[in-house]
């Protein structure tokens, strides 16, 4: 923009100064600049839900206050009692898992033992049936008597 045009400034509710220029009374493509209020520039943006609330003074003895203090103690009394009965809930499955942990562990040194023997019993065998079959090609030959008087 050029120090020669005209520019005018307004702020709107949410503190957002927007800069109008010539171009906009002109009929060119609108494009406001959002330039900051505060002169540092940045500062904490207001959630949406507080933007239309007022810092104003709350009468505490009003019922509209008492009934929102009630609703709000309620909410929180809920939460909390939520929160333990998960921490209760987290901590019971935390138990039930550690006891079936142990159980499989001591599944695994059962079935450990039990493959330990059967493998013994199996080598022991194959040992045996290795030491009472002959090679091929050793056969032994017997005389039968019958056979060697014709």
């Amino acid at each position: 923009m050029s120090k020669t045009s005209q520019q005018n400034t307004t702020t709107d509710a949410n503190g957002v100064s927007v800069i109008h220029t010539a171009a906009h009374t002109s009929g060119l493509q609108q494009v406001p600049q959002l330039v900051p209020v505060s002169p540092g520039g940045g500062g904490k943006a207001v959630p949406p839900s507080k933007q239309g609330k007022k810092n104003s003074f709350v009468d505490r003895n009003s019922d509209e206050y008492r009934q929102r203090r009630e609703r709000n103690n309620m909410a929180v009394k809920k939460s909390r009692l939520k929160s333990k009965q998960k921490a209760q809930d987290t901590l019971q499955r935390v138990n039930q898992l550690k006891e079936e942990n142990e159980r499989l562990e001591a599944k695994i040194k059962l079935l450990t033992k039990e493959l330990s023997v059967l493998k013994d019993l199996f080598l022991e065998h194959a040992h045996n049936f290795a030491d009472n079959v002959q090679p091929v090609g050793t056969e032994t030959t017997t005389t039968n008597p019958e056979s060697s008087g014709q």
